[in-house]
């Protein structure tokens, strides 16, 4: 058998290695931390932890640059990453941008936390700007959802029932009850910080920064770029517009 023919014999083997992104389609690289309930039970706060999600903002901050993104979308252990149109890292290939995605997020949350951290990845496909702004509608209502879940279970945990109690006294439940039981135990949902219960959307913006021109001497104005962190992101419609101004030009 000739070295060559024992090459290419293998290399048929690799079945998901020709898998490519569809042409013309949006893509989501989607991260999550893998056991980060048990990384994270003695050494953060809870529910939230501003330092937690501050890790959780720079490794967005990663991934949305190291992958040429347009957005990026993060809330409790995992991160949303939007892809444009004509994205062509990687020659669109599925496998690298998987495994690179969530090799991206690992080491970041590692080297800046100083942590342990695995993040496992996925990939959602849209056909349209109106799939992009469904999708990330949904991830903001999970936010709103796990992070009132969130405030409720760990207000029954201090208040000294147990994970099973806690559990099932939650089961059922409707969104008035929640804020109910926060407000009597002196949580007012609604006045926490607007990331816990929306999220934070990163993008890379351009801004003009005055200089001078260090030949002439002439004063100068350069156009920069920096990645933009909103811990205030709007709801509903509001929304809705905001993500439509920022596909503006995509295609």
């Amino acid at each position: 058998m000739k070295p060559d023919d024992l090459e290419s014999r293998m290399r048929e083997r690799e079945y998901f290695h020709r898998l490519r992104l569809p042409p013309g389609s949006f893509a989501v690289v989607r991260v999550d931390g893998r056991g980060f309930s048990r990384l994270t039970k003695t050494r953060f706060e809870k529910p939230m932890d501003a330092r937690f999600h501050e890790l959780m903002v720079t490794t967005a901050a990663s991934l949305l640059t190291g992958l040429h993104a347009l957005y990026a979308y993060t809330e409790s252990d995992e991160i949303s990453v939007l892809l444009p149109r004509d994205w062509a890292l990687f020659d669109r290939e599925l496998e690298k941008l998987v495994s690179l995605s969530a090799a991206n997020a690992s080491a970041t949350f590692t080297a800046t936390s100083g942590i342990r951290a695995e993040f496992d990845s996925r990939v959602w496909i849209g056909a349209t700007e109106q799939d992009v702004v469904d999708y990330f509608r949904w991830r903001q209502a999970d936010a709103t959802r796990c992070g009132l879940n969130g405030w409720c279970y760990w207000t029954l945990r201090k208040a000294g029932r147990s994970v099973a109690e806690a559990t099932k006294a939650l089961e059922g439940r409707d969104v008035a009850w929640k804020n109910e039981l926060l407000f009597q135990n002196g949580v007012n949902f609604n006045d926490t910080p607007l990331w816990q219960r929306r999220g934070t959307g990163l993008y890379v913006e351009t801004y003009e920064r005055p200089g001078r021109d260090p030949r002439t001497g002439e004063e100068r104005t350069a156009t920069r770029r920096r990645v933009r962190v909103d811990a205030e992101l709007p709801m509903g419609d509001a929304y809705a517009e905001f993500l439509r101004r920022l596909l503006e030009g995509t295609g």
